[in-house]
């Protein structure tokens, strides 16, 4: 785990734990609806006021989850994509943040690059994470305290929880870089900054999407990072990245999901990695 994560309100390991068997129950539930719908030749796309594509299993999964929850967690407030802030008892400190399909555009254009976003957090910092990617075979989830791990399947064998840890590389010039696109950070105005990075660096792709994050978490990339994200997007990634022993903040070096970017390394390099973006060094 990351011992320069934020401090978190006290919640027990038991707690916690109850908290991410009902994250895994929910991507469960989540993946039964997705799964379903990817790849339908009858998928219903339409587009959202900020001209993003929203698709039918989009609302679907979204609607599962705010179901489950409700009866599992009545007193927590839910955060969606789809539908908004709402729920909770007055005064709950306690909040979950969906995203129900992280890649909508690659789910909608059959892309196997997607998954549903599931995060509790609580006091604003998100302590429990699931990512879970179906159609990659994949699910990736942490919790404060409780370490991160991920199953595949890889082979017909039933599959089996490992833990995952980041890379131990030190320095840029031996380091692999994600920055999901060009068009983002261009966007930004960015362009020349990641420009900077890449040519410190040994190697740079664009992996896109929630998988350049956990690529990160399981040591087989070093930083991943873009730009025009909501916290649905990144709150389930951080307690992953976080106790795989890595860092995430903002590009600019703010901690947790909330500044708008995302910046996620192992650690090692994020420091060096933000000054040389032009932000401060991430707070301790």
């Amino acid at each position: 785990m990351n011992q320069n994560a934020p401090a978190a309100p006290q919640s027990s390991s038991t707690d916690l734990a109850d908290d991410l068997a009902l994250a895994l129950r929910l991507a469960d539930r989540a993946d039964a609806v997705s799964r379903s719908r990817f790849r339908a030749t009858d998928l219903h796309v339409t587009t959202k006021p900020d001209r993003t594509p929203v698709t039918d299993a989009d609302r679907a999964v979204e609607q599962a989850i705010r179901g489950e929850l409700g009866a599992a967690r009545p007193d927590d407030s839910v955060r969606g994509e789809e539908f908004g802030t709402g729920g909770g008892a007055a005064g709950s400190v306690r909040q979950w943040i969906i995203d129900p399909i992280d890649g909508t555009a690659n789910f909608m254009r059959g892309i196997p690059v997607w998954a549903t976003l599931i995060s509790l957090a609580i006091d604003g910092v998100p302590v429990v994470g699931v990512v879970s990617s179906p159609a990659l075979g994949r699910r990736w989830w942490g919790a404060r305290g409780l370490g991160a791990f991920t199953t595949d399947a890889l082979d017909a064998t039933p599959d089996v929880a490992r833990p995952i840890r980041v890379s131990g590389i030190s320095t840029l010039a031996d380091a692999s870089l994600s920055y999901n696109s060009l068009k983002g950070w261009d966007e930004e105005g960015r362009l020349d900054d990641l420009t900077r990075l890449s040519r410190a660096v040994w190697r740079t792709r664009a992996y896109g999407e929630m998988w350049s994050y956990m690529m990160v978490a399981e040591g087989q990339l070093e930083i991943a990072g873009e730009f025009d994200l909501q916290p649905y997007d990144m709150a389930a990634l951080v307690p992953v990245v976080e106790e795989a022993g890595g860092r995430f903040s903002s590009v600019g070096g703010v901690d947790g999901p909330w500044s708008g970017s995302a910046l996620a390394t192992n650690g090692l390099v994020h420091d060096e990695v933000v000054a040389l973006l032009g932000g401060r060094a991430a707070s301790n």
